[in-house]
């Protein structure tokens, strides 16, 4: 059964004339994502595989979760299109598969899935979605939403 973890970059600092590719975390951003790795950890959810933006604040997400997995940066999840990510996906193998994004896309992509009536998908906000056949099956309204963590949860 694949099991998909979407996760929002976590909490970004905005200097002045910084291009948006080139945010990074804030001090608070870089805890909460040492957080959801421990979350991940704890909950034995670890991914095979990573899909993450090419931006430097989903970058230093992935790191501060602390996971030694195979990553690859794509550009079509920097770009925020859920219907692209979604095509993305459906072209993955791997049983777990990890993807660090932004929004709205993230939730687009949590909630478009699985169904569930959330308004709210924060800055570090973690879902586990199980969904039955493979990849190729992924559609709106196929997944289960089996977790959702976020920092002040």
């Amino acid at each position: 059964m694949p099991r998909l973890i979407v996760l929002r970059h976590s909490k970004a600092a905005s200097p002045l004339g910084t291009p948006d590719i080139e945010r990074p975390l804030a001090g608070r951003g870089r805890r909460d994502a040492e957080q959801a790795g421990d979350e991940l950890r704890a909950a034995n959810v670890l991914p095979e595989r990573v899909l993450c933006s090419t931006s430097l604040r989903t970058r230093q997400t992935l790191e501060g979760l602390g996971l030694d997995v195979p990553v690859d940066f794509e550009e079509r999840v920097y770009e925020n299109d859920a219907e692209d990510i979604l095509d993305l996906l459906r072209e993955q193998s791997a049983e777990t598969l990890l993807v660090v994004g932004h929004n709205p896309s993230m939730h687009q992509l949590v909630f478009g899935l699985t169904g569930a009536a959330d308004d709210h998908f924060p800055t570090s906000a973690t879902a586990v979605i199980e969904f039955d056949g493979d990849w190729g099956d992924l559609w709106p309204g196929t997944g289960r939403l089996v977790s959702l963590w976020t920092p002040r949860s």
